[in-house]
C-alpha cells in the first residue's frame, strides 16, 4: 500500500516567504520548507494497481493555469487546534482542479473522504498538550494580515508520503501539466 496525495508544489520563493512566517510563530512542530505544499486530494493508503489507475485518470484532467495567492493565517481543530496554516485565496480554476481530481480518484477506485475543500498550506502541527497554545494563538492572530505575492501554477503533482516520528517525508511520483 502506498500513502499518496495530489498537491500543488510551491516555488522556492513562496516557501522561503512561508519560512519567514513560521519563524515568527512559536510552532512546536513546524513543517520543513521542502514539505510545504497545498493538498488538493488526499488519497490515503492505495494499492499499487489502483495508484496506476489514479495516475492515468489524473493525466486526463485539464484546467487552465492559474495564480495562487495566500491570504491570512488560521488554525484547524477548534479549541484544541492541531495545526496552523496559511489560507489560499480560492479561484475558479483551483476549485475546478480539486473537484476534477477528486472525481478522477473516485473513478479509479479510491474512497476519497468527503470533506469540504479548504485550500491551505500547513505551516506546523500542534500537539494536544501544548502549554504555549495561548501564545501561539496570539501570534497567529497578530500575523493574520499575511499576504503572499501571487505565483503562477502550471502543474500539480502526485506524491507518496511516509509518516515518521518527526513528521512526514514526501517523494514526487508524477507531475501533470495544466492547460
Amino acid at each position: 500500500m502506498i500513502r499518496a496525495f495530489a498537491a500543488l508544489a510551491l516555488p522556492e520563493a513562496l516557501r522561503f516567504d512561508l519560512m519567514l512566517v513560521q519563524s515568527g510563530l512559536p510552532l512546536p512542530r513546524p513543517v520543513p520548507p521542502e514539505n510545504l505544499h497545498l493538498t488538493l486530494v488526499f488519497l490515503g493508503e492505495v494499492a499499487g494497481p489502483t495508484l496506476a489507475d489514479v495516475d492515468a485518470a489524473f493525466s486526463k484532467v485539464r484546467v487552465p493555469p492559474f495564480e495562487l495567492a495566500l491570504s491570512g493565517l488560521g488554525m484547524f481543530g477548534g479549541a484544541r487546534a492541531r495545526s496552523v496554516h496559511a489560507e489560499a485565496v480560492p479561484c475558479a480554476p483551483m476549485l475546478q482542479l480539486q473537484a476534477k481530481l477528486e472525481t478522477a480518484a473516485r473513478s479509479a477506485g479510491v474512497a476519497v473522504p468527503g470533506r469540504r475543500f479548504a485550500p491551505h498550506v500547513t505551516l506546523g502541527r500542534v500537539p494536544e498538550r501544548f502549554a504555549e497554545r495561548p501564545r501561539l494563538e496570539a501570534a497567529v492572530a497578530a500575523r493574520g494580515g499575511y499576504r503572499s505575492a501571487p505565483v503562477l501554477v502550471e502543474d500539480y503533482r502526485l506524491f507518496q508520503s511516509w509518516l515518521g516520528p518527526v513528521g512526514s517525508t514526501y517523494a514526487e511520483l508524477a507531475t501533470y501539466a495544466l492547460g
